[in-house]
This record gives C-alpha cells, structure tokens and sequence, in this order.
C-alpha cells in the first residue's frame, strides 16, 4: 500500500501542483515574501527540488499560483457567506462586517498577513494585478445583495484599508472605530444626495 501511494502521488500532477502552491503559501506565512525560494517550498511539500522548477520556472509563478489560490479560496468563503445570510438589514451588514474584520486581527491574523503579503506583491509585479483586482470586485459582488453598487463599492475599499492598517499598525482599530466606519457607510445619510442611478442619467438625444 505504501509503495501504491507514492506512485500516485509522484504520477498526480494536479495533486503535485497544489502540494507545491500550499507550501508555498506555507513558506510566505513563515518568512514572508522575501524568504521564498524553490528550496523551501519544496522541503515544505516534500517533493524534490526539481518538481517545483518543473512545474514553476520561477519565483514569481509561486507567488502568481498563491495569490489565485488565495483568490480562489476567498471566492468561496464569500459565496457560502451570502448563501447563508439571504436578507440583511444595514445595521446587520455592519455588525457581521465588523466581526469578520476583528477576526482579521485575532486567530487568522497569520493568514491573513500572508494573503496581504500576497495582495501587495502585484505592487512590483504588473503580472499579478488582474488577479489582485479580483479580491476588491469579489468582496463588491457579496455586498451588491445587500446595498446599492457605489455603497458596495466604498465598503469594500474601507474593509481593505481597516484590514491593512490593523495588521501592519501598531494596534489594530477597537471594535467600535471599525463598526462605527461601516455604520456611516452603509447606513443611509438623509442630508446627503441620494447616489445617482443610470435612470438620473440624461441621455444624449438621438
């Protein structure tokens, strides 16, 4: 049986690759970006050297197939959340936003700071921003459900920048700073205009 399961785990290359991207996020949570080598992931993984050259030629498809893991991951997380809060009032959305921004600075802040790291990689690397873009346009299509797209939109950007600023700051945001900030975004101002809308759109005659 032991010899059965190394063969299928040499002759898998679909398994191999996602041993060699785990690891890879693996490497970055340890030692950050700059720690990552194709030595350490595949110690990490327990594959030979040259599997990970062989199906990753550099340092920057590591990074690449992390970051769309991480994506990917995210996409889901996302989905099954929406699926199992159909209906939520504003001052629901704010509550729950919050609490999953707090769990960013507690028990995942770890994994958090890796997909960050990943997030902040495609700074440096043009390559990787169309798979970047995806966290804030995922993040806007779950909260389309729930409130217009430019209020959508402005959260998703808040959540990005409180998340950021609570794990590379000295302290992260209380409870309160943070739900005080989706409050204001998301609950309805009366003294302000109310956001435009294709139909306020005047349309150039025909």
């Amino acid at each position: 049986m032991a010899g059965q399961d190394a063969t299928r785990r040499r002759y898998d290359p679909k398994r191999r690759i996602e041993e060699i991207t785990s690891a890879t996020e693996q490497v970055i949570a340890e030692r950050g970006i700059e720690g990552l080598t194709h030595r350490a992931v595949a110690e990490k993984a327990g594959v030979p050297l040259g599997a990970t050259t062989y199906h990753f030629a550099t340092k920057d498809d590591l990074i690449q197939a992390a970051l769309q893991r991480s994506v990917d991951r995210y996409a889901a997380y996302l989905a099954d959340w929406v699926a199992q809060r159909p209906e939520l009032t504003p001052e629901q959305l704010a509550v729950l936003l919050t609490d999953a921004l707090m769990g960013c600075f507690g028990p995942q802040r770890d994994q958090q700071v890796m997909e960050f790291e990943l997030y902040l990689a495609a700074l440096r690397r043009p390559a990787l921003r169309p798979i970047a873009d995806r966290f804030i346009e995922l993040s806007v299509s779950a909260l389309l459900p729930y409130v217009d797209e430019l209020t959508a939109r402005t959260a998703a950007v808040a959540t990005n920048g409180l998340t950021l600023r609570g794990l590379a700051g000295t302290t992260p945001p209380t409870r309160a700073e943070v739900e005080g900030v989706l409050r204001r975004i998301l609950t309805p101002n009366p003294s302000l205009p109310a956001p435009a809308t294709d139909l306020d759109t005047p349309q150039a005659p025909a």
